[in-house]
Parts: structure tokens; sequence; C-alpha cells
């Protein structure tokens, strides 16, 4: 593996950066919390015109079909920002899907318009009560003439507000992976969102479905539902790590800088031994997280599997952000957990990425398996 980013790898940093810093520094981060639609217009034209929008999606349909390596890039980047938008939702996890399992219909009709931010698609995945794997889907779909009626709720729908379609998945079946993947309108008759409030205060959503109509073509095909769900998972949570990566080298940066400048007893407090020690041990399992989100991202570069990699990448830089901004908030003191210091936007978001998507029991049973499982 080789550690050294390309020019243009460079270049794609710098840029990530400069965006984010232009149009989404805290100040704009902070006036988004519990925001109704939770994401800054500018930047999101400004990453749909750097084709950001499409990373990886294939160039076939619009996309920039950038590699795994160059998204961890992006989204180290925008861990660091703490940028509040839904490309992951929407190209990564949704548009990754539509690639995966969509029609040929389907992507013809979506995928050009994800890629260039001009639709967002928002994954309706989590229920109340209810795991991270194929059991933990209830939500139904009933066969109604040439379409579906959806009947249940989900949980933790980022944007759906915003979003134009909601990727929904639903039991088809009582087979435990007899599970489809519908495009949904969240104004039709029959769904009801109800903003939910977060520790992170970002834009999340309790979707209600009552006998929601859904045409027969808007369901997917080929492969199951469930598998290519899974697949694009995989995918996520590698730059999922990544995000977090990014947030606790930013934190760490914020935490290092204060005690530098912070005095107590006539001497700055990174010059107390106790202090240099926790931001020492706070450094090392940062590039030690680093390392193993690269290597995770270069693996799947090069077509090397990742079912082991990508869960554990997730877990550990997930624990790293979660360890470093709670070490942060010790040196900061009791002033960390006010809203003037910005330590607590890491913070309160480092626990809810730990805990979203796959959390640290399943991304361990995942881990485990991988281990256990093998001949």
């Amino acid at each position: 593996m080789d550690l050294d980013l390309t020019p243009e790898q460079e270049m794609l940093r710098e840029t990530v950066r400069g965006v984010c810093e232009q149009h989404a520094p805290l100040t704009v981060v902070r006036e988004l919390e519990d925001d109704p639609v939770g994401y800054p217009e500018k930047l999101w034209a400004q990453l749909a015109g750097l084709d950001l929008c499409g990373l990886l999606l294939p160039d076939e349909h619009g996309g920039a079909g950038m590699s795994m390596l160059d998204a961890v890039i992006v989204y180290e980047e925008l861990g660091r920002s703490v940028a509040p938008v839904p490309h992951f939702v929407s190209t990564v996890i949704s548009g990754g899907v539509l690639a995966r399992a969509g029609t040929a219909e389907q992507q013809r009709e979506w995928l050009p318009r994800v890629a260039a931010g001009e639709v967002i698609v928002s994954p309706a995945w989590l229920e109340p009560e209810h795991g991270f794997g194929p059991a933990g889907v209830q939500l139904r779909a009933e066969a109604d003439g040439d379409g579906y009626r959806l009947n249940g709720t989900k949980r933790h729908v980022a944007f759906a507000a915003a979003a134009d379609r909601l990727l929904v998945l639903a039991r088809t079946g009582d087979a435990d992976t007899d599970i489809g993947l519908f495009l949904v309108d969240p104004k039709v008759d029959g769904v009801e969102l109800t903003q939910q409030h977060t520790i992170a205060s970002d834009t999340q959503y309790r979707v209600e479905f009552r006998d929601a109509p859904v045409a027969g073509a808007d369901r997917f095909g080929e492969p199951p539902g469930w598998d290519a769900w899974d697949a694009t998972m995989l995918d996520g949570v590698i730059l999922l790590a990544a995000q977090a990566i990014g947030g606790a080298t930013q934190a760490l940066d914020i935490t290092v800088e204060y005690a530098k400048q912070r005095h107590q007893f006539d001497k700055p407090l990174g010059a107390f031994q106790a202090i240099a020690h926790y931001l020492a041990d706070a450094a090392t399992t940062v590039d030690g997280g680093r390392t193993l989100v690269y290597e995770a991202g270069w693996a799947r570069t090069v077509g090397r599997p990742i079912d082991r990699l990508a869960p554990m990448a997730k877990l550990f830089a997930c624990q790293t952000y979660r360890d470093v901004t709670a070490m942060a908030q010790q040196v900061f003191g009791g002033v960390g957990f006010t809203v003037d210091f910005d330590i607590q936007l890491y913070f309160r978001r480092a626990k809810q990425l730990q805990l979203s998507w796959w959390d640290p029991r399943y991304l361990e049973e995942r881990v485990a398996a991988t281990v256990l499982d093998r001949a």
C-alpha cells in the first residue's frame, strides 16, 4: 500500500477544504442545526459544480467515476469541517444502490440527476426497535394491482423534507432477505414526515407510511434488494470512517491550539505532563485510524475484499473520534461544553456518527464473522 497521495489527490483535498471553508464555515454549521432543510445550498451547488456529487457513480450515467481512495480524501475533509450536506445519503448510498440494482430505466432517469446534484434521494431504512440486519426491515410492501402499498414506520431518515425521493427498504415476503427497494415520493398521500431532534442537531425525520402508493416501475430490479444494500453499505462505512478521522483530526488540532494558548500557573496547559500525554496518545491513535481507513479505501480501489476492513475502519475510526473529543472536553474543562466553543460541535457529532448506520456492536459482529467463519 502506497500512502503517498498523487498531486491530483492533494489538489482534490485542498479544493474540498477551500470550498467547505468558504461555504460551510462553523458559523453556517451552527445556523443549520435543527434546520428543517439542513444543508447550505451554496455548498451543495459548489460540490455539484466540481463534479463531486457524482464522485463514485459510473461515467456512463454522468458520474465522475472516481476511486474509493479519492472519496476517502473528500470525506476526510467533510468530516474536518462537519459540513452538513446530503452527499452521503444521496450520492453514496442511494446512488450506489441505484447503480447496483436499479433497472435500466431507473438508472437513466435518476443517476444523471443524482450525479449532478439536481435531486436528492435519501434512504428510509431503520425502524423503531429493530436492528441493522435484514430482519430489522419489517415495513411491508403489499401488492396492489400494478403497484404496491407501503405500511410501517422508518426513523433517522436524513434530509427527508428536502428529498425528491425516498429509497425505501420494505419487506416483500417472509424469508429473511425478502426485501425490496422502492423509490417513493415523500409528498404523496400516505407519507407523513416528523422531524426528529438528535444529539448532533442534524436533520433527521421519522417517516410514517400508511397505504402509501408506489408504482410497480419504482421497484428496483436485480440483484436482490438486500444484497445491493449491504454491498453499498460496505462502501459507505469506509467513507463514514474517513469522515470520523477528519473530525478527530480537527478536534485534536483545536485542542492542541487551546493547550498552547491557555495558561494556568504561569505556563500553558500543554506544558503539564498529564495534558501532553493525553495529546500524544490522541495523535498516535488518530494516525493509526487514518492508516486503517486509507487501507480500506485502497483495498476497495484495487478490488480486494473489504468485508473485514470496512467495518474495522468504521469501528476504530468512530471510537477514536469519540475518545479524542471526550479527551478534548477534559482539556477545555467546563467551557468546552458551552455553545461558544467549537469543540462541542465535534463532541456531539462524534457520538452520533459512532451510533449511526452500523453501530459498534453490529460492526463487531461483522468483523467477528470474518474471523470465525474463515476456513
